[in-house]
This record gives structure tokens, sequence and C-alpha cells, in this order.
């Protein structure tokens, strides 16, 4: 393959910056391609119509969906710096935790982004400002308006309300708090090189890290966790590394953000996959003592299935540690 990939993205999109990150770490040549009105026109017949999209260079075929897309990258450059760890058991504790991030942690990042009228006001403009570069101030206004309008609609369907602000807002802030500590004595979740979670959680950090509120919160709270995002947004000259002995007591970080599965991300997964198979249209459920209610999403049941179909693999294998250390944490029985 002499010609690179080209990632189609936005700057303000989680799964982008996710992606654009992981391609730089791993040294796949690639360009990066913004979103703008011509762009769109190239991608609109993709689906689902999501982005990033990554087109190959032999066929230029599109491809979507982050998470799938870093797995069929893993078979067409084998060995090439990986994020996934040798060990299965790793491997899947890796997985579950980017799970996280991709699913629950954006709530924190969309919540943030169109709580606020502050938050609200920038955002919209900065993010309609990226795809609309050559738009007059009141093409960009009306454009930034009609962008945060939808936006701010669209968050009681994602949960994002005002009965559930403090089960996301305490994620958020639990989160960073996980991470500061860790990164005192390791420079990655899972050794001395970033794994396949350190990625998903990048994703949504990178965004709240930019966004006026949660980037204040987060600049108070864990400066570490920023220096951490300006490295691993370009970690291409990083060392490869090597990964954690399975052999050994996992990291608090690890097991922390396992916790945080087993108590919100688990729980919120199968209530959601129970209201699909009633037919219904919502659900809800109790997180961290408090109430939290949102839409169904059949994106998010597929999640689920696709998790507990790697830990039926998983528990008949001889990663029996693995398996323990997600019964310690909650994990377990939410994944049968």
């Amino acid at each position: 393959m002499n010609e690179p990939y080209r990632l189609i993205g936005d700057a303000g999109s989680p799964y982008s910056v996710k992606m654009r990150a992981l391609l730089r770490y791993r040294r796949i040549p690639f360009v990066w391609v913004q979103v703008d009105p011509k762009v769109r026109e190239e991608i609109a017949h993709v689906r689902p119509p999501v982005i990033p999209v990554l087109q190959y260079p032999e066929d230029r075929s599109y491809h979507v969906d982050s998470t799938p897309m870093i797995y069929e990258l893993e078979t067409r450059h084998p060995g090439r710096r990986s994020v996934i760890p040798e060990d299965e058991g790793l491997a899947f504790l890796s997985h579950l935790i980017e799970d996280m991030a991709d699913e629950w942690l954006t709530k924190a990042m969309f919540l943030y982004r169109w709580w606020r009228e502050e938050d609200q006001r920038y955002c919209s403009t900065w993010l309609r400002a990226v795809q609309l570069a050559s738009s007059s101030p009141e093409e960009l206004s009306q454009a930034a308006r009609q962008f945060r309008d939808r936006q701010v609609g669209r968050m009681p369907l994602v949960g994002c309300t005002e009965i559930t602000l403090p089960v996301i807002e305490e994620s958020y802030r639990r989160v960073l708090a996980i991470l500061e500590r860790s990164l005192e004595t390791s420079r990655f979740l899972f050794g001395s090189r970033p794994a396949l979670a350190d990625f998903g959680l990048f994703g949504q950090l990178y965004q709240l890290g930019h966004d006026p509120t949660p980037q204040g919160i987060m600049r108070s709270e864990a400066p570490r966790v920023c220096a951490w995002l300006s490295r691993l947004d370009d970690a291409s000259g990083d060392e490869e590394g090597g990964w954690i002995d399975p052999r050994r007591p996992l990291p608090a970080g690890v097991i922390e953000l396992l916790r945080m599965a087993g108590e919100i991300y688990l729980p919120f997964l199968v209530a959601n996959a129970r209201a699909l198979e009633a037919g219904k249209d919502s659900f809800s459920l109790t997180l961290l003592g408090r109430p939290y209610e949102q839409a169904t999403f059949k994106y998010q049941a597929k999640c689920l299935g696709w998790l507990r179909q790697e830990y039926g693999r998983l528990s008949g294998s001889t990663n029996e540690w693995a398996c323990d250390v997600l019964k310690a944490t909650g994990c377990h029985a939410l994944l049968h």
C-alpha cells in the first residue's frame, strides 16, 4: 500500500480525533480530511451517516465505526505498534474500558457542550467555523444557531437532562481522578504503550479538555490528564513500549475503571437492552444512588452483545485471572 488512507473527520468529533491519534501512533500513513460542505457531498452515500470515515487506499472504499475499524487495521497492519495486548485477558479489559468511554463518557462530552449558555455559544460557533472556514459572519452565525438548536433539542434523547446531570458530572470527575492518580506512576493504562482503552478515553477527554466548562474542571482537578492528552494526540515519536504482566496485580487505575464499568456502564447497557427486548422506547434505573433515564438505543444493545460474546470466549480460555478481576469489580454477572 503505497498511497495513504484518507481519514475524513471533524476536529470536534471525539471518534475522529481518537482515530487520528491512533493512526499517528501506529505510524500508518494517512491524510486528515476535515469535513466541509464539499466533503459531506462525497460521503453522503456512506451508511450509517457518521464520522469519521476511513477510506482505504487500494479500492477507495469507505468504512465507519471507530472500534471495528481499529480491529480491522490490526489485521491489515499486523505487528506495527499494535494497540491490542497479546494476552486475551488484558485485551478484553482494554476493550471494555474503551467501550465505556465511547458509549458512556461521551454523555459528559455532550452534556457539557450543550447544557450551559457559555458552552452552547462557544461550541456551536467553533464547530461550525471549522467546517465553514470561508463563510461570512452572517452565514456562520446562522449555521451556529441552527446547529445549537438541533443539538440542545437532542439532549433528552441521549440522556442529558437535569435529572441525569449529577450522575454524568460525577462520572466525568471520577474518570479524571482515576487517570490523574494513574498517571503518577504509569504513562498508559496497560503499560508503557497505549492500548485501545487509552485511545477510547482520549477521544472523549480531548473534547472535554477543549470546551469551556469541562476544560476548567480538567485544568483545576487533573493537570496530568491535560498533559497526557497533548502527548497522546501525536505519539508517533514514542518508543513501542511493553504491556503489563497479567500475572501480577493490575494497576489501580485499571481496577477503578472496571469498577466504574460494573457500577455504572454495564447496568446502563443491561437496562437499555431489556427495554428494547420489551419493546419500550425508554428506560430508567438508579445509578450512583440517583435516578437515570433516557431513550433506548439499538447500537448500545449491540455493544452489550459484542462484549458478552467476547467475554464468553474469554471464560472458556486460560485467562481465569481476568474472569476473577471482572467478578471482583462487579462486571462478571452483567456480562452473562
